[in-house]
C-alpha cells in the first residue's frame, strides 16, 4: 500500500467523522464522528512515520492519541449520562438546560 492510498483513505474517514460531527444532534453520534476524526488523525501518523523516516514517532503518537480517545470517550459518556437522567435526552440542544 503507498502513502497516497493511505492519505485518501484517512481523509475520507476524516471527511465521514467531520460529516457526523456536524449533522448529528444526538451526542452518542456526535462523540462516535469525533472517534472517527481521531482514527484518521491515527492513520495519518502511521502512515507517515511509515514511508518518510522509519522511525517508531508516528506510532508513539497513535498510542497517545488511542488513550486520549479512551479518555475522551469515558469522560463524556459520563457525561451523556449524567445529561439523560437530568433531561431526559442526550440531544446537543438540551445541553443548556445544565447550565444551573
Amino acid at each position: 500500500m503507498t502513502l497516497d492510498k493511505l492519505l485518501v483513505i484517512a481523509a475520507a474517514l476524516f471527511c465521514c467523522g467531520l460529516y457526523t460531527v456536524m449533522t448529528r444532534r444526538n451526542a452518542v453520534a456526535v462523540l462516535m464522528g469525533v472517534e472517527l476524526i481521531l482514527n484518521a488523525t491515527n492513520i495519518n501518523f502511521v502512515a507517515f512515520s511509515f514511508f518518510l523516516n522509519r522511525m517508531m514517532g508516528g506510532q508513539i503518537f497513535a498510542v497517545f492519541v488511542i488513550v486520549l480517545a479512551a479518555a475522551e470517550a469515558a469522560v463524556a459518556l459520563a457525561i451523556f449520562l449524567r445529561m439523560f437522567s437530568t433531561t431526559g435526552t442526550v440531544e446537543v440542544d438540551a445541553a443548556d438546560q445544565l447550565k444551573g
